[in-house]
C-alpha cells in the first residue's frame, strides 16, 4: 500500500466536543473498529481552542452540555472556555483517544466509490502542504455548523476611516491590552453579553451598541442541586440526577416559553428590573421584537452583565449605525460613540459541511439538494452522518445521540453483512421546511446553503431530547426510509 493512502473503519472530522465524543461511543460500542480524527487547528478542543477572547464561557448550563459518560465536576454550572476545554482534554486522555487524532490536517475533498463502499478522502498536512488519502467505510463529520476561519462581519460603512483596532471575536489578539480604553461592543447575542462584563472589569468604559434587543436571563453560576449532590451521592449518579433535573427543565421552559410567551416576557422584564431598578429603560434596551424562542436566549452567570452596567463600567445603547469615524461610530439619531477599540460581535459565518468538496463517484452532492433524515443524515449519501445539536438546548445531548446512532448502524451492517446503508426519499412528494425554525440572523444567512427537512418523520428535527432519545437509542434502525445495500 502507498504510505500516503491510510485505511480506517471509520474517518471522523473535527476533535472538538462533537468528534472527541463520537470516538468514545465507537470504541465502547464497536470495539473492533479502527478511526482516525482529522483536525484543522493544532490542539483538541474544537470551539472552546478557537475562541480566546475575554469572560468566553458555556451558554448553557454544562450538565448538560457535558458528556453523557463523563461527569462535570466542576462547581460551576455556567463554566469558562478553558475549563471546558480541559474537561475535553481529560476524556480524550482518559479513553485514549488522543493516537487516533491527526492534527494539523485539513479535510479537502470527499469521494464516496460505489464500485468499493469506501469514502476516499482527501488531506491536507497543513505543515507540509502535502497530500494524503484516506479511505474509509464511514464518515462521520463532527466538525461543527460554523466557519473556523472567519467570522461575520456586516460592511460598515467608514471602517477605513477608524484610527483604533477593529477585532472580531473569534479572532481575538493575544495579550491585547484594553485597560483604561473606550470599547464598543457591537452586537447583543452571546458573545457581546459576555464579552461586555469581561471586559469592563478594566475598561475606562465598555459600550453595548444593539440594533434590536435580545431575551437574557441570569442564572446563578454554581448549581445547589448539583453541588449537594455531588458531595451525598457518587459521581455518576449524582451526575446523572442533575443532568436529567436540567434538561426536563429546559424542556418545561421552552415549551411554557412557546405556549404562553405573554408570561415569560413579564419574568424575563421582572428579573430585569429586579436587577436594574424601576429607572432603568428595560423596554427600550431589553424588549426584543420577536417572542421567546424564535431566537436563542441568553444566560448570564450571577448576572455579571447587569451588575457592569449599574456600577456605570459598561452601558447599553440601543441604535442603527450611520458610519464609522476616526474616533468611534457615528449613530443614525446623530449621537457619537467615542471608541479606542470597536469589536464586532456581529455573529458567525455557518459552514456546514461546505468547508469541503462532497462527491458520488465523483459527482458532486449538493447539500442543500438534499434533506435531513432524523437530524443526522443526508438523503442520497451513503455512509454519512454528522453531528448538529439543538437550537433550543445544549449541543451535546443531540452529538451523543446521534454518536450512539451510527455505532448501532455500523454494528446492524456488520451483523447483516451490508456494505452501506442510505436514506432514500419517499416516492411521493416530500413537503419541504427550512432545517431550522429559527429567525437569528446568522441561521437566515445560511438558508440556501444547508439541507431541507420534510414536515413528517423522519424527515423533521425534533429540537426534543426525549423524543430523540426514544427515536435514535430505542427504535429500530431499519426503517421504509433507510435503504441497506
Amino acid at each position: 500500500m502507498n504510505t500516503q493512502t491510510k485505511q480506517v473503519d471509520v474517518l471522523i472530522v473535527g476533535a472538538g466536543i462533537s468528534g472527541i465524543g463520537s470516538a468514545y461511543h465507537l470504541q465502547n460500542q464497536c470495539p473492533d473498529k479502527s478511526y482516525a480524527i482529522i483536525e484543522t487547528r493544532s490542539a483538541l478542543g474544537g470551539t472552546w481552542d478557537l475562541f480566546r477572547y475575554p469572560g468566553v464561557r458555556s451558554d448553557s448550563d454544562m450538565f448538560t452540555f457535558g458528556f453523557n459518560f463523563k461527569p462535570w465536576r466542576s462547581p460551576k454550572a455556567i463554566s469558562p472556555g478553558a475549563d471546558i476545554k480541559k474537561y475535553i482534554a481529560e476524556a480524550a486522555t482518559e479513553n485514549a483517544i488522543h493516537p487516533h487524532i491527526v492534527f494539523q490536517h485539513k479535510v479537502i475533498s470527499t469521494n464516496w466509490d460505489s464500485s468499493q463502499s469506501r469514502w476516499h478522502t482527501k488531506v491536507q498536512n497543513l505543515q507540509t502542504g502535502e497530500y494524503c488519502q484516506y479511505i474509509s467505510r464511514f464518515f462521520f463529520s463532527g466538525a461543527g455548523y460554523y466557519n473556523y476561519e472567519k467570522g461575520y462581519t456586516p460592511d460598515f460603512k467608514g471602517t477605513e476611516l477608524f484610527s483604533g483596532r477593529i477585532i472580531h471575536p473569534q479572532h481575538w489578539p493575544q495579550n491585547l491590552d484594553y485597560s483604561g480604553k473606550k470599547i464598543v461592543v457591537i452586537g447583543s447575542g452571546a458573545t457581546a453579553i459576555t464579552l461586555v462584563p469581561a471586559l469592563a472589569k478594566s475598561a475606562s468604559h465598555v459600550t453595548m451598541l444593539q440594533r434590536s434587543p435580545t431575551y437574557i436571563a441570569s442564572l446563578p453560576e454554581q448549581d445547589i442541586f448539583a453541588n449537594l449532590m455531588r458531595r451525598l451521592l457518587p459521581a455518576k449518579l449524582a451526575y446523572s440526577l442533575s443532568r436529567w433535573r436540567k434538561i426536563l427543565l429546559g424542556m418545561f421552559m421552552y415549551s411554557l416559553a412557546r405556549r404562553r410567551p405573554e408570561k415569560v416576557k413579564k419574568l424575563i422584564r421582572k428579573a430585569i428590573i429586579d436587577e436594574l431598578g424601576e429607572d432603568y429603560p428595560v423596554d427600550k434596551h431589553f424588549k426584543p421584537h420577536y417572542q421567546p424562542w424564535d431566537q436563542r436566549a441568553c444566560l448570564v452567570p450571577d448576572g455579571d452583565f447587569f451588575k457592569a452596567i449599574k456600577s456605570g463600567s459598561a452601558s447599553v445603547v440601543t441604535e442603527h449605525i450611520d458610519t464609522f469615524t476616526a474616533t468611534g461610530i457615528q449613530l443614525k439619531n446623530g449621537d457619537e460613540l467615542a471608541a479606542d477599540i470597536i469589536v464586532t460581535a456581529t455573529g458567525l459565518k455557518l459552514d456546514i459541511l461546505s468547508s469541503y468538496q462532497i462527491s458520488i463517484d465523483h459527482k458532486v452532492f449538493n447539500v442543500a439538494e438534499s434533506y435531513c433524515y432524523k437530524g443526522m443524515m443526508l438523503s442520497g449519501l451513503p455512509n454519512f452522518a454528522f453531528s448538529m445539536g439543538y437550537t433550543n438546548a445544549s449541543w451535546t445531548l443531540k452529538s451523543d445521540l446521534v454518536s450512539q446512532y451510527v455505532c448501532r448502524l455500523l454494528n446492524h451492517m456488520d451483523k447483516h453483512h451490508h456494505k452501506y446503508c442510505v436514506p432514500l426519499l419517499p416516492a411521493d412528494d416530500i413537503e419541504e421546511e427550512p432545517i431550522i425554525d429559527f429567525t437569528s440572523g446568522y441561521i437566515i444567512r445560511a438558508l440556501h446553503e444547508m439541507p431541507k427537512q420534510g414536515r413528517e418523520k423522519p424527515w423533521r428535527l425534533n429540537q426534543n431530547y426525549i423524543l430523540d432519545r426514544l427515536s435514535l437509542n430505542y427504535s429500530s434502525v431499519v426503517d421504509n426510509s433507510m435503504n441497506f445495500s
